[in-house]
């Protein structure tokens, strides 16, 4: 007697970390670049360099890329920019068992603040939280089935988990030519320039997917128009492309997410020879995942009315995907701009960072709470300070509905601000409206009994001969024909022929006449 077994392959999130860093330095103004007066804005992104798994530990490198600001009103461009990084070698403490993996790392930008030393010297500080995971991918090897059945019973049950049938990473190169309208004047220099994504869409075929999105570009520029000497352009740049992905299939579940590793901004002369185009170019990270959903049959319990035979069982721990969804939220807010800044003449651009603030997980379902990060740079009334910048922020709290979420389950929430829109209410007040994905994929922890082997013996015959041929037996609650059978070493063939029933289903109180069917070998 043989057991048949097969390697099912399971997931499960195996370790995860998370280190908050704060970066701080000092930055003297170059030579070329005029004194600092007032700083206007600052931007910064991380570009990650360097991944390393080892001994329990993950090694990071990358830098903070930033880009300043700053006004100096004497000269007749009056805005200019210091751009510049801080690199960063961490270590982040992980369990042991994770020292050879291939960890996954997001990056958010939590604070970036930027101050005046003195006209020639200007201090960036930034908080950086850095979100280390690491999931599992194994095979369990467990029964499935009996290879000689005689005079052997056993029981199968169907079970469900997901299975990870694709895991990669990969890149997607977008390279586009953005040319200014006949009313803009020719480019000197750029200043300050947003790249992002929204609305990206993913469609799963047999061994590809395609995205398609947009990406958002605003640039401000220095101009040789001598009477607009600072000007801005806000455009969109539409995508979309196919990714070879073998294994994939339009059945698949995508858990695809998009992140810009690399952009690039670049001043080109156009046909005629002269400074009025920028050459765009994002690489994109694709941390690729695709489920697929898979019912195998396992075996559950086995015994012979002849031979005593003990199931050898192993816990298996694996994740089973609940559900993956994408809600949208719709949300508006009044910014009002404080009395020590000049006022709005006209808005150049608004931007938004969604900062979730926490996760409560609750009976099937999930309350999210945060707030969208708005800074809006404007034209202002006073002459002196021609360009300016206000920031607010927009609290929300939505909740997902998540129907068979426990507090064990296993859940990544993932925002984006698909689409923010600000106007000018008055020279003080601003609305803000914005719609925001959370894009939601939740897991069930499994905790299943499988059996790996059995052990077998010959039968207690004392025992067996002490217990009556025929016996009248009344169903009590919670038990099945097979634990009946199993108890009085016989079959649920042989209890049902004998009460002539037409299937297995049995209910409390009913009366069933059993046959010792061991009775035979004596």
């Amino acid at each position: 007697m043989e057991l048949i077994k097969k390697n099912i392959h399971m997931n499960k999130l195996k370790c995860k970390s998370t280190l908050q860093l704060t970066l701080d330095d000092d930055f003297n103004v170059p030579d070329a670049k005029p004194d600092i007066e007032k700083i206007i804005t600052e931007q910064g992104e991380i570009r990650i360099t360097e991944i390393k798994g080892m001994n329990g530990k993950v090694s990071v490198k990358g830098s903070l890329m930033f880009n300043v600001l700053y006004l100096n009103s004497q000269y007749s461009r009056p805005v200019h920019n210091i751009s510049g990084e801080i690199p960063f070698d961490e270590t982040i403490n992980m369990e042991p068992t994770c020292a050879e993996d291939d960890p996954v790392i997001t990056w958010s930008l939590e604070d970036l603040s930027t101050g005046m030393i003195n006209s020639r010297k200007l201090s960036v500080k930034s908080i950086i939280r850095l979100d280390v995971s690491v999931d599992e991918l194994y095979d369990e090897e467990t029964a499935v089935g009996v290879e000689d059945e005689d005079d052997v019973e056993f029981l199968n049950k169907k079970i469900e988990l997901t299975d990870i049938a694709v895991e990669k990473r990969d890149t997607f190169r977008i390279k586009d030519e953005i040319l200014l309208p006949a009313n803009k004047g020719n480019i000197s220099s750029e200043l300050y320039y947003d790249i992002h994504l929204n609305n990206v869409e993913v469609r799963m075929l047999e061994d590809k997917f395609t995205i398609k999105g947009e990406i958002p570009v605003f640039i401000l520029y220095t101009s040789e128009d001598e009477e607009n000497p600072i000007q801005y352009y806000e455009t969109e740049i539409p995508f979309g492309g196919t990714i070879e992905c073998s294994g994939c299939t339009e059945d698949m579940i995508e858990d695809i997410t998009f992140s810009i590793a690399n952009k690039s901004l670049t001043v080109t002369p156009d046909a005629d020879g002269e400074e009025r185009a920028f050459d765009v170019e994002v690489i994109l990270e694709l941390n690729i995942r695709a489920y697929e959903v898979e019912e195998p049959e396992i075996l559950c319990d086995i015994y012979s009315p002849s031979k005593e035979i003990t199931p050898i069982y192993k816990e298996a721990v694996y994740e089973n995907l609940v559900v993956k969804n994408n809600s949208k939220y719709r949300m508006a807010d009044r910014i009002k701009i404080p009395g020590d800044l000049p006022r709005i003449l006209q808005i150049c651009y608004g931007k938004g960072v969604i900062k979730v603030d926490d996760i409560i997980p609750e009976e099937n379902r999930l309350i999210v709470e945060g707030v969208i990060e708005v800074e809006i740079l404007y034209i202002s009334e006073d002459d002196t300070v021609p360009f300016n910048s206000v920031k607010g922020v927009i609290p929300f709290t939505q909740t997902i509905e998540v129907k068979g979420l426990t507090l064990d389950s296993n859940y990544k929430v993932r925002p984006s601000l698909d689409q923010l829109s600000v106007m000018m209410l008055d020279s003080e007040e601003i609305e803000a409206k914005a719609t925001i994905s959370l894009n939601t994929i939740v897991f069930d922890k499994i905790t299943e009994n499988i059996i790996t082997d059995i052990e077998v013996a010959d039968i207690d015959l004392d025992k067996l001969q002490s217990m009556p041929g025929i016996v009248g037996y009344i169903v009590k609650a919670n038990d099945t024909l097979w634990d009946i059978a199993k108890r009085y070493y016989t079959t649920r063939e042989s209890i049902m022929a004998i009460n002539e029933m037409e299937d297995a289903n049995i209910k409390e109180g009913d009366k069933l006449i059993i046959q010792k069917k061991v009775d035979a070998i004596f």
